[in-house]
């Protein structure tokens, strides 16, 4: 018999929410009923869209109260794209209300405050996750394998992850990136959640022993709010001497790239956020052998692509749809797998560390 649909409420109607719309109804596992707003009309017209152009066989109710949706019997999961800043007295009230937890990052303002959140998500036996769409790829998966094959790249010595894109003006004035009450991260915690991640995917969760972080450029809003770092960089530490470098920034040309070097080689991976368009992913290998061509030229000479067969978005088996059908299944569990929970709360430990080695002009910061 199969099984009933994962019904869905989301929580505002930010922009991201379209693309996990889009992926709810590509996972074939889930539906969405209901979508909240605090103005019910602009509820009405983000489900009018989003009905225009992915359908639901029913279309969602529009509501104009996020409490109305939270405690809905018509749901089972909550999306939760609201400001970072807002984000901790929701998913508290969603776990409460007993509502498994879709939550877009970064997770919390700080690791004390999603600590508090997952407590209740564990009181009330509720799956929690983050919205990082690249760790439901399969490419990940065949990274984990190529990693792990103890001959292809060796044992990681050196991570090094970079995502920014450039930013206009309206950007800085409107966007709510740079309100410090809202996102006070800033490109940290938009885009550097995901450098974070990556590096501690590569060593296997484990936590860097020491941090350091610089804010190189920052901004600040009108009317008296606090600057939020508008490009920054940071280096991890890692036990057995691997290490790993990032930067994220809202000022710099577009860039999504990650390097893992080791003893015997490296993979790079030019797209690990945000997928190229086609229907296969791809990463590449080298084991760092070159041989001299003249004129002082070399040629590299161990180069290997490797490929997977899936779309880069918006397609049945694209990294955000296969995030929904993972979701779904451990929600329907009814016991709350506890690792990605887990994984939050460290990726938001070492963005803590880094943000206030940043504040402190660079000091290290111990784990």
């Amino acid at each position: 018999m199969r099984t009933p649909n994962l019904r869905w409420g989301i929580l505002s109607t930010a922009q991201i929410a379209r693309k996990v719309w889009l992926a709810i109804r590509n996972s074939g596992c889930g539906e969405v009923a209901l979508v909240a707003s605090r103005d019910r009309e602009r509820a009405g017209k983000f489900i009018a869209d989003c009905q225009k152009e992915a359908p639901f066989r029913q279309t969602p109710a529009a509501l104009g109260d996020y409490a109305a949706l939270i405690e809905s019997r018509e749901i089972d999961a909550v999306y939760i794209p609201l400001p970072t800043g807002l984000r901790k007295e929701w998913v508290i009230r969603a776990a409460q209300a007993g509502k498994h937890i879709l939550c877009e990052k970064p997770c919390a303002v700080t690791a004390k405050d999603l600590r508090e959140m997952l407590a209740v998500c564990r009181k009330h036996q509720v799956q929690f996750m983050d919205n990082v769409m690249f760790m439901h790829t399969e490419r990940l998966a065949l990274m984990r394998k190529v990693l792990d094959d103890g001959k292809t790249v060796g044992d990681i010595r050196r991570i090094s992850t970079a995502f920014n894109f450039n930013s206009d003006a309206k950007f800085f004035a409107g966007n709510i990136r740079t309100h410090s009450g809202l996102e006070p991260q800033g490109t940290l915690g938009d885009q550097g959640w995901y450098c974070l991640r990556f590096a501690l995917w590569a060593m296997k969760w484990q936590l860097p022993r020491r941090v350091t972080g610089r804010i190189l450029s920052s901004v600040a809003r009108p009317k008296g709010t606090a600057p939020v770092p508008t490009e920054f960089s940071g280096e991890l530490i890692f036990a057995q001497g691997a290490s790993c470098d990032f930067y994220c920034s809202f000022v710099t040309a577009l860039q999504q790239r990650a390097i893992v070097s080791g003893t015997r080689g490296s993979l790079a991976i030019h797209d690990f956020v945000l997928p190229f368009a086609g229907n296969t992913l791809r990463f590449e290998t080298g084991d760092m052998d070159y041989k001299f061509i003249g004129c002082d030229a070399f040629m590299e000479t161990g180069k290997k692509i490797w490929a997977t067969a899936e779309h880069s978005n918006s397609h049945a088996d694209a990294q955000e749809a296969n995030l929904i059908r993972n979701f779904t299944k451990l929600a329907r569990l009814g016991k709350p797998n506890a690792r990605w929970p887990e994984i939050s709360l460290k990726t938001q430990q070492v963005l803590d560390a880094c943000l206030k080695s940043a504040r402190a002009g660079g000091k290290v910061v111990a784990l």
